[in-house]
């Protein structure tokens, strides 16, 4: 019996008043092709065309529902969608990590110390 597991494989921090969809596909490019294919669970801030298409260009099989007002939506596997919970949950337990969700590292000089936590919680998370 196989079992399926949702891990986070790379993160960037962004401004909060940066594009969601331009991060993502920054990451995504920075991962490149894959050896085979992965389900790439993606919130609707991730759903326009450019995103999608780079997702499939580099092996992911994207789910993301389509926005309400799409023209021509598209279909996506609503089993594996409800796995996005668990990416939520993931963020629920690295906000226990009182450093990572207080930030008290705002100083671009300290950022390294703070994105090195995220990596240690990260990890941590993982080995659970």
């Amino acid at each position: 019996m196989s079992s399926s597991r949702s891990a986070a494989i790379t993160f960037a921090l962004s401004p909060g008043q940066a594009s969601d969809a331009k991060a993502g596909r920054e990451l995504l490019a920075g991962l490149g092709p894959l050896p085979a294919p992965l389900h790439l669970i993606m919130d609707r801030a991730y759903e326009d065309n450019e995103t999608r298409q780079l997702a499939l260009d580099f092996g992911f099989i994207p789910v993301v529902p389509p926005k309400c007002n799409r023209l021509q939506p598209w279909q996506y596997d609503k089993a594996i969608y409800r796995k996005r919970n668990e990416i939520e949950r993931l963020f629920r337990r690295l906000k226990g990590f009182r450093r990572t969700f207080s930030r008290f590292d705002k100083l671009d000089v300290v950022f390294v110390v703070f994105l090195a936590f995220v990596h240690f919680a990260l990890i941590v998370e993982a080995l659970r």
